[in-house]
């Protein structure tokens, strides 16, 4: 049984197999999809490949576990404390993924399975649409404040009312402008919250379904 340890960065990945008690070097790999697979198809059943959690794991994992033993993704700065307090290295390499794997250290996360992680990204998606409304809707009360405007008298300035409001405040030009771009671009990104949120309350009760 071979460990190979992978240190992955965005565009390629460094590759160290334990073997025989020894490291051995097996090269590069190109972080494409395809690549990525045509490397994986050259692993033997029973090898168990190691790599760091990063933003590509999971998509890494998909694409080499139908080809390795086993795949592991390692806790990144779990791996950092126990490698440099018992290891004796500076750096976190594929070398030493391999031997934490194999001198039982290895700090592993969980890996969810395709529809959790989907799931997970939808809820990320939201929580970005709400934070790109929040911002926006601040840049519109900065650019009321900046030119002397009271603070809106109803609840929802983006509300009928409250629209109805915002267009009879005396403004420059160039400002009312911006206001006017900057509610479309949040109404944008209310139709696409509504779609993310049509989507999760579909999975929600999806899930309830499955489990009842």
């Amino acid at each position: 049984m071979r460990i190979i340890g992978r240190d992955v960065s965005r565009a390629f990945a460094e590759l160290v197999a334990w073997d025989d008690g020894r490291l051995r070097r097996l090269g590069r790999v190109d972080m494409r999809r395809d690549l990525l697979e045509a490397w994986a198809r050259k692993l033997r059943p029973d090898d168990v490949v190691v790599i760091e959690a990063t933003g590509n794991a999971v998509a890494a994992v998909e694409v080499m576990s139908p080809y390795a033993g086993e795949v592991v993704v390692a806790n990144p700065k779990q791996v950092r404390l126990i490698a440099h307090a018992s290891i004796k290295t500076d750096t976190i390499d594929a070398g030493v993924l391999a031997q934490l794997y194999v001198s039982g250290f290895l700090p592993e996360v969980w890996v969810p399975d395709a529809t959790t992680a989907a799931l997970r990204r939808q809820v990320t998606r939201r929580n970005q649409i709400v934070r790109q409304r929040s911002r926006l809707k601040n840049i519109v009360q900065s650019i009321l404040h900046a030119h002397l405007v009271p603070g809106c008298p109803h609840s929802d300035m983006l509300g009928h009312r409250g629209r109805v409001w915002l267009g009879a405040q005396l403004l420059p030009d160039d400002e009312r402008l911006a206001i006017q771009r900057h509610v479309r671009e949040i109404d944008r990104l209310g139709e696409d919250l509504k779609v993310v949120e049509r989507d999760l309350a579909q999975a929600a009760i999806g899930s309830e379904h499955t489990s009842g």
